[in-house]
């Protein structure tokens, strides 16, 4: 439902024409004559890049089924104090990872996702934190997830379980006691990191000094799972999904068209109405009227981005994650989600953005209320802003100053 990587978090601009290059496309322009990979994750055998790995062992999850073995992607940022007290968890969003800051490269097909916010006098200043920044479990960045290979050889595929926020955040607390973390300073997520962040302030409030959750709320709304359903049928009708085991498919035979598709669809809840229109109005791609076979500027837009997508993602850690957003509700078997809020314990900033159409300042308006210890009292902190809800991450020197105040 969002995306965290530096280059897709841009305010939209015009695309020039010799950027389309998306095979999933029959419109796109063919400038990029690499094949589509059958998936983009990262595999064992690939550069690692900055990742670390931990072993956190058999994971058996709320739906069913167990995670044998599983592995848990990180990468950290400055050094562990002697009483292991300044340790700081930052928590990507659906389709980031645990790069949130450094150099694309070898490993990391972008920059660092929050460079502007994670780093040396930064708001989350690495000279005085330890930053750790995990892959959630299901994803594609050297997690275990769908792509991963299980103990026969073969990708998980379609045997890969379903995981809720639940299951993602005691993977994550296993990784903490790998790391020797009995305390985080602090807890920090946006969007689906910030439904993390909220669930490690709930089932383990003894362990979180503070919380920050960005753009986020405490249970998926029915609008919002709607939305996630028809991402997942993008991707589940394409002809090369194959129920999930397609990976020893050829390159573009396997699921890109139904993953660039669901990506389209999502981006749409990311940006702002008033962004796309102020930006691209109707403007036409080139000199070829759309009338007669040419693409108007949003449509270009949105088809560079479905073919980036399609080049570092993985189809069936894309449906796992969507699917796992929409079973979050920290009300679940708590007795409601004002019962759930009312354990949290530690000071919780909650932060909305007035143009957010994927979660509304009602989702966080209902926790800044639902939090006895809201920072800013029963109503949220709420940015103006005309990015919608990517604008947590593209408003960065707003969002570092509301930071660095919590941090202390």
């Amino acid at each position: 439902m969002d995306w965290q990587l530096s280059d897709d978090a841009q305010p939209a601009a015009r695309v020039p024409a010799a950027r389309l290059a998306d095979p999933a496309s029959t419109h796109a322009a063919a400038t990029d004559a690499r094949p589509v990979p059958v998936t983009g994750a990262w595999r064992p055998g690939d550069d690692p890049g900055d990742r670390r790995f931990a072993r956190i062992g058999d994971l058996a999850v709320e739906a069913g089924g167990t995670v044998a073995d599983a592995v848990l992607a990180y990468e950290t940022w400055g050094r562990l104090d002697e009483r292991r007290g300044n340790a700081v968890l930052v928590l990507h969003a659906l389709t980031g990872d645990s790069h949130v800051r450094g150099p694309a490269g070898p490993g990391h097909a972008t920059a660092g996702w929050w460079e502007d916010v994670v780093g040396p006098g930064l708001a989350i200043d690495t000279d005085r934190f330890f930053v750790v920044a995990p892959n959630m479990l299901g994803g594609c960045q050297g997690s275990t997830g769908p792509a991963s290979l299980d103990h026969d050889g073969v990708e998980w595929g379609s045997r890969f379980p379903r995981v809720t926020i639940r299951d993602q955040v005691e993977a994550q607390r296993r990784l903490a006691d790998a790391l020797g973390i009995e305390r985080w300073h602090a807890v920090v997520g946006g969007s689906m990191g910030g439904m993390h962040a909220l669930e490690w302030a709930i089932e383990h409030p003894e362990r979180v000094g503070s919380a920050a959750l960005l753009a986020s709320n405490a249970a998926t709304s029915a609008d919002q799972i709607a939305q996630n359903t028809l991402q997942i049928e993008a991707v589940t009708t394409d002809p090369g999904w194959l129920g999930g085991d397609f990976y020893d498919l050829p390159g573009h035979a396997g699921p890109a068209r139904g993953l660039a598709l669901a990506r389209r669809m999502a981006m749409l809840g990311y940006r702002s109405p008033h962004e796309l229109n102020e930006r691209f109005r109707r403007e036409w791609q080139s000199s070829v009227d759309p009338l007669h076979g040419g693409r108007f500027q949003v449509e270009s837009y949105l088809d560079v981005h479905g073919n980036r997508f399609t080049r570092r993602f993985d189809a069936g850690s894309y449906v796992r994650l969507v699917d796992a957003m929409s079973t979050h509700d920290v009300g679940r078997g708590r007795g409601g989600v004002e019962a759930a809020l009312e354990r949290v314990t530690s000071p919780a900033l909650v932060v909305g953005i007035t143009s957010d159409r994927l979660f509304p300042v009602a989702d966080q308006q209902r926790l800044a209320a639902g939090l006895p210890t809201s920072v800013s009292g029963p109503e949220p902190v709420v940015l103006e802003s005309g990015f919608g809800h990517d604008a947590f991450l593209i408003e960065s020197r707003r969002v570092g100053d509301l930071l660095a105040t919590l941090l202390g």
